[in-house]
């Protein structure tokens, strides 16, 4: 895959780690319940939600993307769980859009509910979306998320397009032995309809925590798939981005696709981000074991200084990769759902 260089933008941010990694991007989990039950994220059975007493309100949100934008924040995504079965998210994304410095805020979802909301997302400023499709065959479908919803999802994302939302991306989240009948057919959709798609490798992020490394389909594989089942793909220049995708284009002309090579070859060199979790933790890595609690802060009466100097201290404990240093994965206390994407 095409070497990235590093992004040198935001310079002025005070949110630099110790290898030299500006941090400008912040995911915001909003909740951490979800109308889908996927089996490579949530357990199906037995799932502990927390009150909403434990998860922070919008105000504290705000809150808290005001001090993180005034270190060098600029872009924000909603995540969950799944965002949209939060009450009231549309009034957040207003919230959000207001903050000074704050230059876009997109959203990752399953899409369920996006027919409902994507009008109302869209006049409120949401700039983008990422909508998680990981097969175009119904049964498989239901078999991966523990429902019946793919002609939802498919509605949602004709809605979104009505509603004026563009560069719609998909994210398909890669299984050995589950996703290689779906690798052609995903692709062939997002190149007729004008999507751009993302195969994630899975990580042991899993929510029964069952995942082994022979359960990955890594990005080459998922690449020689669609080569054999499409045409040639050429690499797509990556300079200055840190964004997790490496990004390929059919030769004939015919769409895009990225691959998003957590597992088999981590881009923590380029990583810009934050996470915040729905109960107030700031995480600096999606498998860092060390969290900072910015809502039992806030709800102490701490000050801005405060809560800034949580926000830096946790950029300055981040790990090389992965979460430690030595290249081996931090095994997480949480799934992915309790995270955020």
């Amino acid at each position: 895959m095409p070497e990235k260089k590093s992004n040198s933008a935001n310079e002025r941010s005070g949110l630099v780690d110790g290898f030299g990694r500006v941090h400008t991007d912040l995911r915001i989990s909003v909740t951490d319940r979800c109308n889908l039950r996927c089996t490579y994220c949530m357990p199906a059975e037995g799932v502990q939600f927390r009150s909403h007493r434990e998860v922070m309100t919008y105000e504290e949100i705000e809150r808290f993307v005001r001090v993180a934008a005034r270190l060098g924040i600029s872009k924000l995504r909603l995540t969950g769980g799944e965002p949209l079965v939060r009450k009231g998210v549309v009034r957040l994304v207003e919230m959000l859009v207001a903050v000074p410095g704050i230059e876009e805020v997109a959203m990752t979802t399953n899409g369920i509910l996006l027919a409902q909301y994507a009008e109302a997302l869209k006049a409120a400023g949401l700039a983008r979306l990422n909508v998680s499709l990981d097969t175009l065959d119904p049964q498989r479908f239901q078999q991966i998320a523990r429902y019946e919803g793919l002609s939802q999802v498919l509605e949602g994302l004709e809605t979104a397009r009505r509603a004026g939302f563009e560069r719609t991306k998909l994210n398909a989240l890669a299984m050995r032995n589950s996703s290689e009948d779906d690798v052609v057919p995903l692709a062939e959709f997002a190149r007729r309809e004008g999507y751009e798609l993302r195969f994630i490798e899975f990580m042991p992020l899993d929510g029964d925590r069952q995942w082994s490394g022979g359960e990955v389909l890594s990005g080459r594989e998922i690449l020689d798939l669609l080569e054999r089942g499409i045409g040639p793909l050429e690499p797509i220049s990556a300079e200055g981005s840190s964004s997790p995708a490496t990004t390929y284009r059919f030769v004939d002309g015919g769409g895009r696709i990225g691959v998003i090579p957590s597992v088999s070859e981590p881009f923590c060199e380029y990583c810009d981000r934050l996470r915040l979790t729905a109960d107030g933790r700031v995480r600096n890595c999606l498998f860092a074991t060390s969290k900072w609690d910015t809502l039992a802060l806030m709800r102490a009466e701490a000050d801005d200084e405060q809560l800034a100097q949580l926000i830096q201290a946790a950029v300055a404990a981040k790990r090389k990769t992965r979460g430690t240093d030595d290249g081996e994965f931090g095994r997480s206390d949480r799934s992915m759902h309790q995270i955020g994407g």
